[in-house]
């Protein structure tokens, strides 16, 4: 089955200031160094990873939110870049109704002068052919499919709890039918059990519409639940990425095995398995040489310190960049 997104070589470079005593070395903060995956149809991506680590500039980068750089997002086989950045505005809305996006605070989201039904009403109004009179009946349709009774569109974002919010959001973004969804976090600033009703309902539209996600979070539980692929993101690059059966089961890169062992179990006095890394995460504006992950690496080689590792398959069903592999 081909992919319906394929994201190749994307990058993201910011110029800093210069630094040294004659202020003459140039800085380059490299927040997407060359990061590559694929989506298929019904298929949901994990993208994984500490803060700061590009996860957000990544998602921003595939929908033009953040200019890249560099590379190509392919959907269904086509570039789509030079179309999002283009001047023809009509063949730009075509794209954004395939690709949506669901922020993580789902209260910055929203308009707070605009009441749930006119927010659901504008991007009816700017991609749907839809007449007026049709967008109060798809609107309160929306909002009995994620679960939120259709009265409650005359009220505003701040009436609303945060799981309500995010249920709004996700109306929002699939009021226009898309075939791919971008999750940033959508579940990390709710409770733990708002976050399992809202994961479920990702879950059942997906199966009920067909959609692909790519589902950003630094919460790998979250992560085994809801991805089928799941790729490992570390100062800008991807590290590990394969089936999610296969990463969790074995993962092969030991920044994978880490995230994963941070997993709390719910167990009460189960023994502590969690696998402590030694100092904190480097800036991306000073990554280290050879493998970045090799200062915090308990099984770091000399080869470590000098060459870059690249993506190798560990297996049939996962690749990781590692000299050392778990």
């Amino acid at each position: 089955m081909t992919a319906m997104l394929e994201v190749r070589n994307l990058r993201k470079h910011y110029q800093l200031g210069r630094r040294g005593p004659f202020r003459r070395q140039p800085r380059v903060l490299r927040a997407v160094d060359d990061v590559s995956f694929a989506v298929r149809a019904g298929e949901t991506l994990g993208l994984v990873g500490e803060s700061g680590c590009g996860k957000t500039t990544t998602a921003r980068a595939v929908l033009d939110l953040v200019r890249p750089d560099g590379g190509e997002v392919l959907l269904d086989g086509r570039d789509v870049r030079p179309v999002l950045a283009g001047p023809d505005r009509d063949a730009m809305l075509a794209v954004r109704r395939r690709i949506q996006y669901v922020f993580q605070d789902p209260y910055l989201s929203l308009n707070p002068r605009w009441t749930v039904e006119e927010a659901m009403r504008e991007p009816l109004r700017v991609h749907a052919p839809d007449t007026p009179r049709e967008w109060n009946g798809r609107v309160a349709q929306l909002l009995a499919t994620v679960g939120l009774d259709p009265r409650h569109g005359s009220r505003f974002p701040h009436e609303f709890s945060g799981g309500q919010r995010q249920r709004v959001g996700i109306a929002r973004a699939i009021a226009v039918r898309p075939d791919f969804i971008l999750l940033d976090e959508p579940v990390s600033s709710l409770d733990i059990s708002v976050r399992a009703q809202i994961l479920n309902l990702l879950a059942e539209l997906q199966d009920r519409l067909g959609m692909a996600y790519l589902y950003i979070s630094h919460d790998l539980a979250s992560v085994r639940f809801i991805a089928t692929h799941v790729a490992v993101m570390y100062l800008g690059r991807i590290v590990e990425i394969g089936t999610a059966d296969a990463v969790f089961a074995r993962p092969r890169h030991h920044y994978t095995a880490a995230l994963i062992s941070a997993i709390p179990v719910p167990r009460p006095g189960a023994a502590d398995t969690r696998t402590r890394l030694r100092g904190e995460i480097p800036s991306p504006a000073a990554r280290p040489s050879g493998c970045a992950f090799h200062p915090r690496c308990p099984a770091a080689l000399p080869v470590c310190r000098d060459v870059d590792p690249v993506l190798a398959p560990m297996g049939p069903d996962s690749r990781a960049a590692c000299h050392n592999p778990a």
